[in-house]
């Protein structure tokens, strides 16, 4: 059975989150490890921690996955802002550490300040000093974004020294490669084949898109309900070079309940594509 799960909140404490997955029937989960609209971080006690690993081992969820805080600029070209961001992102790899989550996302736009050509040595850098010295087990992935193509995605990962990719359903519709059609995932196994290796997409982030296609709008949609669409969703779900890959939601929570209707349409559209 395909690994899949959502975003949950930590509202409650950490373990919450996987208590929340669980609920909802999930087999992997992504959550902050931290309020993400501030740069303090409330101390992990080791309590905390200790009672995360045993609830992830007890309800058999993985992968967790971390999403670094939207704060993390690695590319600024203030250089306080770069260095607090690097700061933040080795405090994610080890709050991630001590409760055994196995990846930490982040996404590797080039970001306000610096032009595309300037900012790729930046961030490659700012992300090897991230990982420098590291004995933990968490894996660091970079996310595709709506306005980088997913071949320089997988090209930044690797020179990093990073443990993978993460493949955003939604950024790459924005970005102009067609997830719900045989020609654009032929594109994608041709870009991250040629930068990397395909077994190097460790996590999918499934989402359609309410932005049409190229467009570089990052705006989620429901499954099914956006401009990928159910038939478009299903072809991507069929597409074996990512047929292991665990899935992850980050579709909107406009209404209660949004969560479980997602994830159902996610497990009617497998069952069709087994």
């Amino acid at each position: 059975m395909r690994r899949l799960g959502v975003h949950t909140s930590i509202s409650g404490g950490l373990p919450e989150s996987l208590r929340r997955a669980r609920e909802l029937g999930a087999t992997a989960m992504q959550m902050f490890s931290h309020n993400p609209r501030g740069w303090a971080m409330r101390a992990l006690s080791d309590a905390e921690a200790g009672e995360f690993r045993r609830l992830k081992r007890e309800l058999g969820i993985r992968p967790v996955v971390i999403h670094a805080s939207y704060l993390v600029n690695l590319t600024s070209a203030e250089g306080e802002i770069r260095e607090k961001s690097i700061r933040m992102l080795k405090e994610e790899l080890a709050r991630g550490d001590a409760i055994g989550a196995d990846y930490v996302v982040l996404h590797a736009g080039y970001q306000i300040g610096r032009e595309e050509g300037g900012a790729r040595p930046v961030l490659i850098k700012a992300i090897k000093t991230a990982l420098a010295g590291r004995r933990g087990d968490t894996g660091l992935l970079i996310e595709n974004t709506a306005g980088v193509s997913v071949g320089e995605v997988a090209r930044i990962a690797k020179e990093a020294g990073t443990a993978g990719i993460c493949l955003d359903t939604c950024h790459a519709w924005a970005a102009g490669y067609d997830v719900g059609a045989p020609e654009g995932l032929a594109l994608l196994k041709k870009e991250i084949g040629a930068a990397w290796d395909l077994k190097r997409v460790r996590v999918i982030h499934l989402n359609d898109s309410r932005g049409t296609i190229g467009s570089g709008w990052d705006r989620h949609d429901h499954i099914g309900k956006g401009k990928i669409g159910l038939e478009g969703m299903r072809e991507f779900l069929a597409f074996k070079p990512f047929s292991d890959v665990p899935l992850i939601l980050e579709t909107p929570k406009d209404n209660p309940g949004d969560d479980r209707r997602n994830l159902e349409t996610v497990r009617k559209l497998l069952a069709g594509t087994r």
